[in-house]
């Protein structure tokens, strides 16, 4: 990587064990990998399993910001437990022998980068007392305190793990993109895609739009689509990221507006979305790699299609779901090495970094 000193003399094989929770609340994605450094950086998925939340976690994470500090504090308390009985599940389950260390991102509760803060659940000592394991995570936190939007931090494994692409574009809870633009990389959040889907098939009853087919069965309605494209967020310039408290207070009054069926509702959204992400898809020439639950929603990347000359790649299903927990992973082989895991390219902070919090289990709780 043109501007990172990355030691790769240093040869060392890592098995880790990383954890994902993301904005579609989709569920905990757990992945064993090994990550060797030798000449270059190799990776090999080696396990993986995404556990559904509960109920009761569901319902909780949908409204987090909802909750005082206090409460939030309590919830931290209990997630942190419930994240470390799930990582130990797992570790057990497939008879995991061999780790290194657990990288865990947390669960992200509130997120306001302009205002200096950020908050992830699930990043406590009691993760590593737990699992009786070394534990690398938090590592969005540094980040805004450099001044960077501790957002998005995927794109550094982008850039080393999947470099034969043009674009890397996740399709979350919100899309996001990575990409080199004058020897740096540049990502950013693109738009609300799962985030928004998820939560209004929610209401007639079922989890997610299965590829897409209800979409499909709408209508546009042209006056919330122009309404949606006019967001002021898309005509600011990278660095920047979203965050749910932004879709509660820009996007779900907006729609909530418009008194329509949901299938044209879902129908709109999706063709916002794809209008939204394919703006940056406009090399004909370009290799675009798609990962995340988004990928599954045929009708979304039929309209990305129709909308880029891009060659549209989506690969398989280890990559397409657990692509962010592997990246987490890599983050936390980097910060145990020292070195750089944050680009400033990205975030907008005051200079590269090596972010993340490491704990030791102290006693075995």
């Amino acid at each position: 990587m043109d501007n990172l000193n990355f030691t790769y003399m240093l040869t060392k094989s890592y098995n880790v064990v990383s954890v994902m929770s993301g904005t579609s609340l989709d569920g905990i994605d757990l992945l064993y990998a090994k990550f060797l450094f030798f000449g270059q950086l190799q990776f090999e998925i080696l396990d993986f399993e995404t556990v559904k939340y509960p109920r009761i976690w569901y319902e909780k994470l949908k409204t987090l910001t909802q909750y005082s500090k206090d409460e939030l504090k309590t919830i931290d308390d209990e997630y942190s437990v419930y994240l470390a009985e799930k990582i130990s599940e797992f570790i057990i389950k497939r008879d995991i022998r061999d780790i290194d260390f657990v990288a865990s991102h947390g669960h992200t509760a509130l997120h306001n980068p302009e205002d200096g803060y950020t908050c992830q659940i699930g990043n406590q000592q009691i993760l590593a007392d737990k699992i009786g394991k070394k534990v690398i995570c938090d590592f969005r936190v540094q980040d805004v305190n450099l001044g960077g939007q501790g957002a998005p931090l995927v794109p550094i494994g982008d850039k080393l793990l999947f470099s034969e692409y043009d674009f890397c574009v996740n399709l979350g809870g919100f899309a996001n993109i990575s990409f080199d633009k004058n020897r740096e990389r540049i990502a950013f959040d693109i738009c609300p895609v799962n985030i928004v889907l998820n939560y209004f098939v929610s209401s007639i009853g079922i989890e997610y739009d299965d590829k897409g087919k209800i979409s499909k069965s709408g209508l546009i309605n042209s006056e919330l689509l122009k309404n949606l494209n006019a967001l002021p967020f898309y005509n600011l310039n990278p660095p920047k990221s979203l965050g749910l408290e932004w879709v509660q207070q820009e996007v779900m009054p907006l729609i909530e507006r418009f008194d329509i069926k949901t299938k044209d509702l879902l129908r709109t959204f999706v063709e916002h979305a794809a209008i939204q992400i394919s703006k940056y898809l406009d090399n004909p020439n370009s290799k675009v790699l798609i990962t995340g639950g988004g990928a599954y929603n045929l009708f979304l990347i039929e309209r990305i299609k129709a909308l880029s000359e891009a060659e549209i790649i989506i690969p398989d299903k280890a990559i397409i779901e657990y692509k962010e927990a592997l990246i987490f992973g890599l983050l936390g082989v980097l910060k145990d090495r020292n070195e750089i895991n944050c680009l400033k390219s990205v975030t907008g902070a005051k200079k590269d970094h090596s972010s993340g919090v490491i704990f030791h289990p102290k006693i075995n709780v």
